[in-house]
């Protein structure tokens, strides 16, 4: 759980690092949609990415694939599918259940908060995007 919380973090700093005009990760969005600013999939540093419908899948070089998902507010959001398919995709993978977590989710909180049922964000984004005035 906090692996991808910390690759999440990871990806936010390659992609604000390569791309200048990227003030949070949910700008992805816009830049492909309405500015056509970057391509819908590329390589950015150690990642692929490929945006789709309200989010982006990453995946580094070593494999390991996070997915995410933007709340209308450019908030990072995801749910436990893909907290699921992000440890099956670890180059040792994590099969883990939905009790299981459910249960990680909960022994996170307040890092992580549930912002509609089944969907999770996670807390230091608000504090990121205080220190950065956004």
């Amino acid at each position: 759980m906090l692996g991808y919380v910390h690759a999440l973090n990871a990806i936010d700093e390659a992609m604000r690092a390569a791309i200048p005009s990227l003030e949070r990760l949910g700008d992805v969005l816009g830049l492909v949609r309405s500015r056509r600013i970057i391509s819908r999939s590329g390589h950015v540093g150690t990642y692929s990415y490929t945006v789709h419908g309200a989010g982006c899948r990453f995946v580094s070089d070593d494999g390991a694939e996070v997915d995410v998902d933007f709340a209308a507010d450019g908030s990072e959001v995801f749910d436990l599918w893909r907290l699921r398919c992000y440890g099956l995709s670890l180059p040792e993978p994590l099969d883990v259940t939905d009790h299981d977590l459910r249960s990680a989710v909960r022994s996170l909180q307040p890092l992580l908060h549930e912002v509609r049922p089944g969907w999770f964000s996670v807390a230091i984004d608000r504090m990121r995007a205080q220190r950065r005035g956004i």
